[in-house]
């Protein structure tokens, strides 16, 4: 039985897990979206949602936090240049991993694992569901709008009488 056992050994050693997670975790962050086996998607998510939680205090001592679990310098400026900024507003939940069907050699299961900020085709569909959401509320938005469209007709009235003052 595998009472509290919460690794997945991956059927490797431990330093070959760690550093195939820390290569894997590097090219997801370079990348932003990688395809992989399920069980090891799984396990990368637990391994790299950490470091982009850490990333959001940039302080020396989280920087080499995290280049001691990625051991690539590059990997780590990015990390903290460019991604913690894109998830400094999200609790968690920074990837996604989404099947795909088996690969044809061995028939394991296949999914790729990618950044949740950095596909634009879910975040399109997420902005367009906040616009719906904000014109359903009513209330303020109604006035909002009812005085921009109020605005507009005074102009054209200012508008339409200065061109009968200049036709007379």
């Amino acid at each position: 039985m595998r009472h509290g056992k919460k690794v997945n050994h991956l059927g490797r050693t431990d330093s070959h897990r760690k550093a195939m997670l820390a290569n894997m975790a590097t090219s997801l962050i370079l990348h932003k979206r990688i395809t992989t086996t399920l069980a090891k998607a799984k396990a990368l998510r637990t391994y790299v949602e950490p470091l982009i939680t850490k990333s959001k205090n940039d302080t020396t001592h989280s920087r080499r936090t995290v280049f001691a679990y990625l051991k690539d310098k590059d990997a780590v400026s990015i990390l903290f240049r460019e991604i913690s900024e894109k998830v400094a507003n999200r609790p968690g939940g920074y990837t996604r991993i989404i099947k795909m069907e088996n690969r044809l050699g061995d028939n394991a299961e296949m999914a790729f694992i990618e950044l949740v900020d950095y596909n634009e085709i879910y975040g399109k569909k997420a902005a367009s569901a906040e616009k719906k959401a904000t014109r359903r509320r009513g209330g303020a938005k109604k006035a909002a709008t009812t005085a921009e469209t109020e605005a507009p007709a005074e102009v054209k009235a200012e508008v339409e009488g200065e061109e009968k003052v200049d036709g007379e």
